[in-house]
């Protein structure tokens, strides 16, 4: 009988990009909400849309990583981005498929799928089966769900990092 070294595993908590899913605990929730603004709890916590063509980051072109306003957690690339003419920042595929969760939308009488940060749970946006190629999806996320992180920058691999980092 020959043995076999066990193959290591990724966690169940860590995405295939390497970063922490494990949700914030509840004392990392507190300070994480503490410091949003009235609009990004509206949209973050209560599932709430901006106002079209208002966003911060709806003409940024700067290349980085679109990360979650609430836990940190890259969602989107600058290279995945493109204009859609809808108002709200639109990409194409997520940073990892893994940080963003899709959900049902029953909501307003309408049938949509619901992105959610995959970590925090927060609400982003919404996507469509109306994309450019190579996806044929459009991600449509509202900016204030969002921080910017330019490229070179060093992504929050965990809560406690992004907690830290942002002071």
């Amino acid at each position: 009988m020959t043995n076999t070294p066990e193959t290591p595993h990724t966690s169940p908590q860590t995405s295939p990009a390497g970063f922490d899913l494990t949700p914030p605990t509840a004392e990392q929730r507190r300070t994480l909400e503490a410091r949003l603004s009235g609009e990004e709890r509206r949209v973050l916590l209560s599932h709430g849309t901006e106002a079209p063509h208002c966003g911060t980051l709806l003409h940024n072109k700067t290349p980085g990583t679109y990360c979650c306003q609430l836990c940190g957690l890259p969602l989107f690339q600058a290279g995945t981005k493109f204009e859609s003419g809808t108002g709200w920042p639109s990409f194409t595929a997520p940073f990892d498929n893994a940080h963003v969760k899709l959900l049902q939308d029953n909501s307003y009488g309408m049938v949509r799928v619901e992105t959610l940060c995959a970590r925090c749970g927060s609400h982003q946006g919404h996507v469509f089966p109306d994309g450019p190629p190579p996806t044929g999806v459009r991600f449509c996320i509202n900016s204030v769900a969002l921080r910017f992180e330019p490229e070179g920058a060093a992504l929050a691999r965990t809560v406690q990092d992004y907690i830290d980092s942002i002071g």
